[in-house]
Parts: C-alpha cells; structure tokens; sequence
C-alpha cells in the first residue's frame, strides 16, 4: 500500500481528526443554539459556487479543520432557534455521531449477512412503528432514503396488490399494462406524490386531485362523484391518498372517511404522515390520525418531527407481506432463493441495493433516551404553533390562513392594505429580505393565489419569544416597504 493510502487509513489519524471534528461541532452547537448567530449568510448561488470552485483549486492541505470550519460557516444552521423554514429537523447530536459509526462500518443490506445488525434493527424500528400507529402483527415495514422515495415505494405496492373496482390485482411487474391507471389524493397533497404518480406512468390524468375545504383539508364528500367521473373517462383508480399532514398548512385529512371509501370500493388507502404521522406517538395528538391504522400503508419521516438526520423514512404496510410483492427482481449472486419472503434481506422490499445502515440511529436515540423523546418533541412542537397563533391573531395588521393542526403556521402581514397584488408583493418581499438578512430563516407558500408566510417550527430550543421576535421584524420590514 502506497505511503497516502496507509497515511489515509490510520487509525491514530482517525482519533486527532475525529477528535478535532467533534470540538468544532460542540462549538458550532454552542453559538448556533444560542440563537445569537445569523441562521445562515446568504449568498447567490453564482457567488457560493465561485467561492468553491477557487477554494477547488488550491493545493491539498493535510489539516481537513479549516475545511470543515469552511463548511459550517457557509450552510444553514438547522439548530439555531431562529430557524423555521423547511420540514427539516435539527437532528439530535446522538444520531449524528451514530451516523459516522454506520459511515465507517459501510454495511448495505441488500443480503443479510452484508447487514446483519442493520436488518435486525429495521425490523424492530419498524414494527415497533407499525404497532405505535395500531396496526397488530401481521404489520412490518421497511428504511427507506426520504419521503419521495416512500411515497414511491407504497404506490408500487399498491399497484402490485390492489385490483381497484375488479378486486383483481395489476400484475404490471410481469405482464405490463395498457390500463389507465389512476389514484385519488388531495389538492394540497406534498409534490413528491404527485411525482411518484408521473414515474409510475400515470401523466396527468391519472392525478385526480381532489379540492380541499376552507381549512385545506381533502373534501371526501367528493370521493364518490370524482370516482364516477374517472371510470366515466376510462381510467382505473386503484388507490387514494391522504394527508397526515399536508406540507403548505399541516393540516391533516379525514383519515377514517377515506378509509371507509377505500374499504366500501377495494381501493387502496395510502396515508402520508411524512411530517405529521408522528402524531401518533403523542397522547395528545393522536386525535389527529384517526384512522390511520385501517390504511394500508403509511408512510413516516424520522427526519422530519423525530430527530433523526436526513434521510430516514419508514414504509408501514398493514399486512407486511404486501412488500414484497412490490419489486420481483431476480439476482442469484444476491439470493438463494429470489422468492423467499425473509424478512432479513432488505434488497427485496427497497428500491435501494446498498442500503445505508439507517436503524441503527432511531435504535440508539430510542436505546438512550427511550421513545418519549419523540412525544414529548411532537408535544413542545404542536403546542408552540398554537401559542403563536393565537399571538398572531391578536396582533394588529396581521391575518392567519388557517388555525395549526400541526407545527406548521401560514401568516401573512398586511398593514392596512386591502388589495390582494399588493399584499403577495408585500410578503415575498419581506421573505426575500429575511433570507438576505440571515437573522432569521422562514419561507413562503401560495394558498389558493394567495402568498402567505409559513413557518415551520422544527427545532424544541425554538421559543414564543423567538417566535414573536420574528413576527416583529416581519412587521416593521412590512412597514418600511
């Protein structure tokens, strides 16, 4: 072995790297909870790619400390309590560091014996999820890499599985198919479904999208009459989808109506609870996915409301031999036996070949602190929205696009303005000057033509005094605009 390769895998090289690593992230942790930092020092997109495109082109240093410090000064800072923008969670510190551990063992787990640990603890992640959202024990799931890809995955199965209004399974894996093939789901549905619906071969057509109610919530009184449309035009519905919760607002459909549609026509129910499925870990807010349990397949983000760095999301099906009727690929140097139903050989059920070893962060954040942690984060969470809230309510010159289901609040400012153009020109510009600004980090979102601030409370060290900080500075750029 060369003299840089026996350099690059050294292992006391390792412990002054990782020991120097660590020091630089508990400093980063220190500042950016704080809350005294900007959450992030904007820059155009021309000027960051010019920095690191000349930064490419100096000579290799053998210390990667400036580097990294490089890095953290020039991304957002998720922890900071001033950031509420995307549904991205400040991961817990303990599930970063597990994060190196499952980097430098690398196992994938396509097979069994390349990730032995890693598919025993997906199997208990998952069922333990699976009975956390009432399903019994004919339930199981599967670790996948984001929602996108959940959404996905679950849309495949129900293809595989469910016959739509014949009751007779689609064998598209074998056989193809010149049917017009369609599912049901809400207007304000995340976009990565509707995606998910254009890979599989649908176009448009095969997007019936259903309109919401004035809370945005799917209106399932129009299941039926859309349903009759959709055969009306030859298309063959086989699945419908609901939102637990949607991404614009949080708020979250009536997941037992759709259910009894689901059941009353051999449609497949599929619930997307990318964001907010994780309600249903919490006492207080399980309300909220009633229902759930009688879907047959549930997607969950840890990502997203239980701290697990991106990306980690569970496929749940209800009958967990289900997944494996999504993929049927062949490959003897993987398995024996490409039939068998083994739980243990994850390349089965997942799109993924070399799997990342992603259990075994939920695992040791649940083996740590015991899953009340992710209850009592939902809680802090979804209580705050509230707060705010009823805060911005009682603030002149403000309105609210809907009372928070979720940890999810749309607000807008406008002053004494009465004219609609106005008002969106007004909050983009105020979104585009905080994103300048840095202090802060919220964005924005259109609701039925309308531009409305959204914030999205990610981060349990976020406060109502921040919170209310915030909407000051929204106030008076709104004033002097």
């Amino acid at each position: 072995m060369t003299d840089l390769l026996t350099a690059a895998y050294s292992p006391e090289g390792f412990r002054q790297q990782a020991h120097a690593l660590v020091d630089l992230l508990a400093d980063y942790l220190a500042q950016s909870e704080s809350g005294t930092q900007p959450t992030l020092n904007y820059l155009e997109p021309d000027e960051q790619l010019a920095y690191w495109e000349a930064d490419f082109a100096q000579p290799t240093n053998a210390d990667p400390v400036p580097l990294w410090n490089d890095i953290l000064k020039r991304s957002i800072q998720l922890h900071n309590p001033k950031f509420m923008g995307h549904q991205v969670s400040a991961p817990l510190p303990l599930a970063a560091l597990t994060g190196v551990l499952t980097s430098l063992l690398n196992n994938g787990q396509a097979v069994y014996e390349m990730g032995m640990t890693g598919n025993a603890l997906e199997r208990i992640v998952t069922n333990w999820l699976a009975g956390k959202l009432g399903f019994d024990s004919d339930a199981g799931g599967l670790l996948t890499s984001g929602g996108t890809l959940a959404n996905l995955t679950a849309l495949l199965t129900a293809r595989a599985v469910a016959g739509g209004l014949t009751n007779q399974p689609i064998d598209v894996w074998e056989e193809g198919t010149t049917n017009r093939l369609a599912i049901m789901v809400s207007e304000e549905a995340h976009y990565c479904v509707d995606r998910a619906a254009r890979i599989m071969g649908l176009g448009s057509d095969g997007i019936i999208k259903i309109p919401t109610n004035d809370r945005f919530q799917l209106r399932t009184e129009l299941l039926e009459s859309y349903l009759k449309e959709a055969i009306k035009r030859g298309l063959t519905v086989f699945a419908v989808v609901g939102s637990a919760c949607s991404t614009s607002t949080g708020s979250y459909d009536d997941l037992t109506a759709i259910a009894d549609f689901c059941e009353k026509h051999h449609l497949w129910f599929h619930a997307d609870g990318a964001h907010g499925g994780a309600a249903a870990l919490s006492e207080t807010y399980r309300p909220l996915v009633k229902g759930i349990e009688r879907a047959d397949s549930v997607v969950v983000d840890f990502h997203k409301m239980m701290m697990i760095p991106a990306l980690v999301t569970a496929v749940i099906y209800r009958r967990d031999a289900d997944a494996f009727r999504t993929f049927q690929q062949k490959a003897q140097y993987l398995w024996a036996d490409a039939s068998a139903k083994g739980w243990f050989n994850s390349g089965k059920r997942a799109f993924e070949c070399t799997k990342l070893m992603m259990s075994a962060k939920v695992y040791t954040v649940m083996r740590t602190y015991g899953e009340q942690i992710f209850a009592q984060h939902v809680d802090l969470l979804y209580g705050l929205a509230r707060q705010f809230a009823g805060y911005i309510q009682q603030q002149p010159g403000f309105e609210l696009a809907v009372t928070p289901e979720s940890n999810i609040v749309c607000f807008r400012y406008i002053g004494s303005e009465t004219d609609f153009t106005r008002i969106n020109t007004l909050n983009s510009l105020i979104r585009q000057q905080m994103l300048t600004d840095g202090q802060f980090y919220i964005v924005q979102t259109t609701l039925r033509s309308q531009v409305w601030l959204r914030v999205s409370i990610m981060n349990s060290l976020t406060t109502l005094d921040h919170l209310k900080e915030m909407a000051l500075v929204v106030k008076r750029l709104g004033e002097t605009m």
